[in-house]
């Protein structure tokens, strides 16, 4: 099928003629109370006459407002689009005493404020099919709820997923570090702390930047950081670290009991997951065809216009096809 897609060309230009513009008029805005009264951000827009319903499961550190081209891109493809801030970054409420901490105590949490929006906000405006796109930690939050929930969504996309993170661990090292670094905040007295090495936000420059090859995207990601303030985040915390080491254990224990029909884009040049326990986790996945994007950066939503063409073309042919 023919799909029509932003291009980096103009795309400065694009967004304030058209991508803003779309964002002020047809996307709507909204909250809920999440599990220990944790507010949850989320936005949605639906076009007349919806190919189906899309909910988004964003990556780590990221806000709605970080996903304007993508949902611009989906809406006018046909497409509904709902997509959450997860617990403790984007716009949602935080649970420490420092907003840039990336923490949460369990993975479950993330499954909990998910599975409540789809209950609650998502379901009572649903046109057609009930589908799922993920992104990096997004996909391990997708992977679990599709574990509790085999049946809520007709399929899923899981771009980058975070099934495995670098530097990959041996396991008892892993929790070495994880049990020293718990050990630290609690001799401190803290709830949270940052893993060793980790700090708070940091604009890396493009040239140092492992996550797109796109300058032009680049650019606007690290120019609506700099401007919402309040959406920035740190490095992960000891205990989000804990908590994804879990999270990520239990996908790949239980691969086989994800039963809904997947796509697995994995983005072949990634640097921040572990493409190897992805591949691995995607091959054991009962009904999933995985896909590698030659040369892609980690970010396959916002990378240059031919790697993101082929992928949210390849996405778009499999959330239509019969």
């Amino acid at each position: 099928m023919d799909w029509t897609l932003t291009s980096e060309q103009n795309l400065a230009s694009t967004f304030a003629t058209e991508i803003n513009p779309f964002w002020q008029r047809s996307v709507s805005q909204g909250e809920f109370i999440g599990k220990d009264d944790i507010t949850v951000r989320y936005a949605y827009c639906i076009p007349e006459t919806p190919r189906s319903t899309i909910v988004i499961s964003s990556g780590r550190i990221e806000s709605y407002l970080k996903y304007k081209e993508l949902i611009f891109d989906m809406f006018n493809n046909g497409f509904a689009v709902f997509i959450l801030d997860h617990r403790g970054q984007g716009l949602s409420g935080r649970m420490t005493h420092d907003r840039q901490h990336g923490y949460v105590a369990d993975f479950s949490d993330y499954v909990d404020d998910l599975v409540t929006f789809v209950e609650t906000i998502v379901k009572p405006r649903q046109q057609g099919d009930l589908q799922l796109v993920c992104h990096s930690m997004g996909g391990a939050i997708g992977a679990l709820t599709l574990l509790r929930r085999p049946h809520l969504f007709t399929k899923a996309i899981f771009a980058s997923p975070m099934f495995g993170i670098k530097p990959s661990l041996p396991n008892w090292l892993a929790n070495g570090l994880i049990r020293t670094g718990l050990a630290v905040n609690r001799m401190k007295k803290k709830e949270s702390g940052y893993f060793f090495g980790q700090t708070p936000y940091i604009a890396f420059p493009y040239s140092l930047n492992k996550l797109t090859h796109s300058k032009v995207r680049y650019a606007l990601f690290r120019e609506l950081y700099d401007e919402e303030q309040d959406i920035q985040l740190g490095g992960v915390t000891t205990e989000w670290l804990r908590a994804a080491h879990e999270a990520m254990n239990t996908i790949e224990d239980s691969a086989g009991g994800i039963l809904t029909h997947s796509l697995v884009l994995s983005a072949d040049d990634d640097t921040i997951v572990d493409n190897k326990r992805q591949r691995v986790v995607a091959k054991r996945m009962a009904n999933a065809t995985l896909e590698i994007i030659p040369r892609a950066y980690h970010e396959l939503f916002t990378e240059s216009d031919e790697i993101r063409d082929r992928s949210l073309k390849r996405m778009f042919d499999f959330l239509t096809e019969n």
